[in-house]
């Protein structure tokens, strides 16, 4: 039935739904679904700079009332683009879609070569769906969209720096902790950032503050020798200039302006300064104390924690408005009660502190400043640490290293002027001085500029000691002896000396010489049955309650182990103080080092994946590290460790039982026994460096400098 020629059309469906087959006019697009290249629409003060004519896009849609049930209403695109030229005329370009898309799909043109640069282009769309278009998108409530095409590169950065000159003004130039300023300036008016690349890092971007600005970065040196900077400009558009290179060169950090190693003379009163003043001595002080391992020096100060135990230099030792650091290795004799290391005066208060603070759960290290404080690390009586606290004017942070390792979380403050005297084992209060120091003091230094953080590792190394390497290439007596006379390894029943016969023929000149293994390293190593087989010191090797090292080169003889097999341990009187194992449940080679020496003491165990090697190839690399500074142990498979391997672990303790090859403890008896090759053991007092131990197992001993 017709109810009238204009009226609309109806399509009855079988299930007697109606629906109207008018067309209805694509929608408007909007403006947030337009794009220039990779810019929003934006027009004016926000008009995107391009570098190339770029492709316009817009997502384009008809309305949903014109779909018939799974029906898609297909559109296409026109565009068009404007711009007034030179004579002050206008030009326009149109461009008409050829493909038809599902209504919702993104249409785009490409802009002709021939768009003026440096111009501002208009464009506008609209959707056409075969029978009527859509209102242009800068109609009504819309916007038109704006671009300007720049066909030009800006020029290169001039670069210069106040603090390190170009070598053809001043050569060599102080140095490593101490900032730099970098200028970056491009003649070109529309430079708005430059991309920069120290040789070494850091690397970057930085923008300026308006078009055509010149930038300021600053640089702070952590290595000594020839630097150099790489700088890009970067216009509106995205286009950059050539590569602009400035070389300096940067000497090594300057020597503290105060230090006091505190290695006078017993009965001294005064502690000699290397630099800075002398130190006079309270009566609480005495010379002549002892000395952390390791750290080449020869004595320290010792205070008694009172009213007279101190040091001084009655005047400052450095301006701590500016960037500095202090530093000392102490040994606390208690731990419950707020101690200060070092300090220098302020109006009533210090302005700054560094030391041990008490708190529950327990006491850390500190050091405050202007009202921040940074604390971290956990100080134990008796034991030695290296601290070092650090202002960074530049960036305004504190931070503090315990054991040559960043600890708590840096924070940020604003030193007012502490123009009093430096103080050694005190800190001012409104009072009077408090907080005095209870233990040993040693080499206190304070720099007047940032101390990187490889000086802080060095600062705070502690050599590690060689206490014996067992290449296992001979035997006498029963025992393969320590290469410098020391302790030898005797053997157990089931333990032997593999090495190649000396009338072994040679393979490449006899080609019926039969296969004749090679020893893992050098010319012999220790082969044990897995029953009996064994290698032992008559003591203990190395003290498990302080830092220690421990390498070794293992090849396991069977491919599938039916139980877990050690290499290395060193036995308490209830449990093994650590042992170093491959556990064959879960293919890993284990560090595992109870808490106490108790039976059933919980325990901390570290591993490595690796699966046996059945009596194949060159065997593994395992090293061993006890950190007690940092309370880490650490396991290596050839030379690396992961997260995996690393555990913390707070209290070492002190094993009796001698150091054993090839089993570990098992009950009342022994267990655990390997069967396969073991070779190149190494020991040392002290936690090697992580790099240091890609040097072990190779049959010497790594340079320990």
């Amino acid at each position: 039935m017709v109810v009238g020629s204009c009226a609309a059309a109806l399509m009855i469906t079988t299930a007697g739904t109606a629906y109207a087959v008018d067309n209805l006019p694509p929608k408007q697009p909007l403006v947030q679904d337009l794009r220039t290249g990779g810019e929003a629409c934006a027009t004016g003060d926000d008009t995107p700079y391009v570098s190339e004519p770029p492709r316009i896009s817009a997502l384009l849609y008809d309305p949903e009332e014109d779909n018939q049930p799974f029906e898609s209403s297909p559109v296409t695109g026109e565009f068009e683009a404007w711009w007034t030229d030179q004579a002050g005329a206008e030009q326009r370009r149109a461009y008409a879609t050829t493909i038809t898309l599902p209504s919702g799909s993104r249409f785009s043109w490409t802009m002709p070569d021939d768009i003026p640069a440096n111009t501002v282009v208009s464009w506008h769309v609209r959707a056409n769906d075969g029978e009527a278009t859509s209102a242009w998108s800068d109609e009504g409530d819309g916007s038109v969209c704006s671009f300007v095409y720049d066909d030009v590169n800006p020029e290169k950065a001039t670069l210069s720096s106040p603090e390190y000159p170009n070598p053809e003004e001043e050569f060599w130039v102080d140095g490593v902790g101490v900032y730099g300023h970098f200028t970056m300036d491009s003649p070109s008016d529309d430079v708005v950032s430059y991309r920069y690349d120290f040789l070494g890092g850091p690397y970057g971007s930085v923008s300026a503050e308006r078009p055509g600005a010149a930038v300021t970065i600053p640089y702070l040196p952590l290595t000594s020798g020839p630097k150099s900077l790489t700088v890009r400009a970067v216009d509106r558009s995205g286009r950059s200039s050539g590569e602009s290179r400035y070389d300096f060169n940067v000497q090594s950090g300057r020597a503290p302006v105060a230090r006091w190693k505190l290695d006078d003379p017993a009965g001294s009163r005064s502690a000699a300064a290397e630099a800075g003043a002398i130190a006079r001595a309270g009566t609480g002080v005495t010379f002549g104390g002892p000395v952390p391992s390791g750290t080449g020096a020869t004595a320290t100060v010792s205070l008694d924690g009172s009213g007279h135990g101190f040091l001084t230099t009655d005047a400052p030792a450095t301006d701590i408005r500016r960037s500095f650091a202090v530093s000392a290795w102490v040994r606390p004799a208690e731990t419950g009660r707020n101690m200060t290391v070092a300090s220098q005066d302020a109006d009533g208060k210090p302005g700054f502190g560094l030391g041990l603070r008490s708190q529950d759960p327990g006491p850390v290290w500190s050091f405050a400043i202007a009202g921040a404080r940074v604390s971290g690390g956990a100080p134990e009586t008796g034991e030695w640490a290296h601290l070092l606290g650090l202002y960074d004017a530049e960036t305004g942070h504190v931070q503090l290293y315990v054991n040559g390792h960043e600890v708590g979380t840096a924070a940020e403050a604003t030193p007012a002027e502490a123009a009093g005297a430096f103080q050694i084992g005190r800190a001012h209060g409104a009072t009077g001085y408090r907080d005095r120091w209870h233990g040993d003091i040693g080499d206190v230094q304070v720099h007047d500029r940032v101390v990187v953080p490889g000086e802080v590792t060095e600062l705070a190394l502690r050599k590690p000691k060689l206490l014996g390497h067992w290449s296992l290439e001979t035997t006498a007596d029963g025992a393969s002896p320590e290469q410098s006379g020391g302790t030898p390894l005797r053997l157990g029943t089931g333990a032997s000396i593999y090495r190649i016969p000396d009338n072994s023929c040679i393979p490449e000149a006899d080609p019926d010489c039969p296969y004749v293994p090679q020893p893992l390293v050098g010319d012999g190593h220790l082969r044990l049955d897995g029953e009996t087989g064994h290698a032992a010191a008559d003591g203990p090797v190395v003290d498990t309650s302080d830092s220690f090292t421990l390498g070794v080169v293992v090849r396991l003889a069977d491919s599938e182990p039916a139980h877990p097999m050690t290499v290395l341990s060193q036995a308490g009187e209830h449990t093994d103080a650590f042992k170093v194992r491959y556990e064959p449940s879960t293919h890993t080679w284990q560090l595992v080092m109870p808490e106490k020496d108790e039976a059933g003491a919980p325990e901390k165990v570290v591993s490595q994946i690796k699966g046996a090697d059945g009596g194949m190839g060159q065997g593994h690399r395992l090293a061993v590290i006890y950190d007690d500074g940092a309370d880490t142990i650490k396991l290596f498979l050839d030379g690396y460790t992961n997260a995996e391997a690393t555990a913390n672990l707070p209290h070492g303790w002190r094993s009796t039982g001698a150091f054993q090859i090839g089993r570990a403890r098992a009950g009342s008896g022994w267990g655990e026994y390997l069967h396969g090759d073991v070779d190149e053991v190494q020991a040392f007092s002290g936690a090697l460096r992580d790099k240091d131990v890609l040097l072990l197992g190779r049959g010497t001993d790594p340079c320990l400098c």
